[in-house]
């Protein structure tokens, strides 16, 4: 039950590239017991299980940040002009809900607006959807109101005002920001399984910012941390519902997805073969995929010659304001990551 609480905690959160406190407050608080507990300007969170021991290190990694708006302009009428913080497509937003925190900090209800197809024309409705178009209304009737009344101005941010749910019987959950909150608690639940265990490494936890917006927060975290290897938690793209079944490789409720190779990676394949096959070993239910597309922290990670895997949490319809998750799926991918960290020794490491 306390995960299932934290997943929906962390799910909630307020928190947006660039503006993380929220959620890294979560963080500090659940690990306050730990070593070395530190928050840097960024909003980086790291702390370790053991430290100056003079062992290897294996750093833990996920990505506090979701993806968001922000607002740039006000128009007279009171309708807003945005951005987007991460990538967003554009069909998942029009009559999307959002809240907007203002200047006393109380979050205002917006939508990404949509012309009645009354009012559309021919050419309306065969014009392609583009983000630049696209309007926010928060019910304001002119930009005074938007800024005296709501207190709402340029560069206040959002994210999608959703309550995360959660079905017990088909043990999933709903609701926004997967990408990467699962691998928050997955990463949170690890830290605390290892807590008392005797291990021949050192443990060390990055919660890095701003990684939606060009992986930017793991450079401080790994500068800071220096491991010797590196498993990055992330919420991965589930591709169960749209894909043939023979390119099905990241599926809820079939196990965390270790990746072979991204847009922005090709994964050490030695350490990438120790994973799967200590999976295999232990019976922990993974899933290999190979994408086209797509990034994570590994990418900055591994080109400081710190071999680096990626265990991923499928979610369905990620970077949108609605995504499903398994909790299954979750604890597949803490029973790897604990494993790894349980059996890796100095001599494996060296052979990566």
């Amino acid at each position: 039950m306390e995960n299932i609480n934290l997943i929906k905690k962390l799910s909630d959160a307020f928190g947006p590239s660039g503006f993380e406190d929220d959620v890294c407050n979560i963080v500090k608080e659940e690990l306050k017991d730990f070593k070395n507990l530190e928050e840097d300007t960024l909003r980086n969170v790291r702390c370790e299980l053991n430290s100056n021991t003079g062992k290897y290190s294996v750093m833990l990694d996920s990505h506090m940040d979701e993806v968001g708006l922000m607002i740039q302009g006000i128009k007279p009428n009171g309708t807003m002009r945005f951005l987007t913080i991460g990538g967003w497509a554009a069909a998942s937003l029009p009559t999307s809900n959002f809240s907007f925190k203002n200047t006393d900090g109380k979050l205002i209800d917006c939508i990404v607006s949509s012309k009645p197809v009354h009012f559309m024309s021919e050419a309306d409705k065969n014009a392609p959807l583009s983000i630049n178009n696209m309007v926010l209304d928060c019910g304001a009737s002119s930009d005074k109101e938007v800024l005296e009344y709501y207190k709402l101005k340029l560069a206040s941010v959002g994210v999608p005002n959703v309550k995360c749910t959660y079905d017990e019987n088909r043990r999933l959950f709903l609701g926004k920001a997967f990408d990467c909150r699962i691998g928050v608690a997955a990463e949170i639940e690890t830290l605390k399984r290892l807590k008392d265990l005797k291990l021949s490494v050192d443990v060390k936890a990055s919660f890095s910012t701003q990684e939606e917006v060009g992986t930017r927060g793991i450079i401080n975290n790994v500068e800071k941390l220096q491991p010797k290897i590196a498993i990055c938690f992330e919420g991965t793209p589930a591709d169960d519902t749209f894909s043939e079944s023979y390119m099905i490789q990241a599926a809820i409720n079939k196990g965390c997805m270790l990746r072979n190779m991204d847009s922005t990676m090709i994964t050490n394949p030695r350490f990438q073969k120790y994973a799967v096959d200590l999976a295999k070993k232990l019976n922990i239910p993974v899933q290999e995929g190979v994408r086209s597309g797509g990034g994570t922290n590994a990418a900055y990670i591994h080109k400081k010659d710190i071999p680096t895997i990626v265990i991923g949490v499928p979610v369905r319809y990620i970077h949108t304001s609605n995504c499903f998750v398994s909790l299954d799926d979750f604890n597949s991918a803490v029973d790897l990551a604990v494993a790894i960290c349980t059996n890796i020794t100095e001599d494996i490491i060296d052979s990566f």
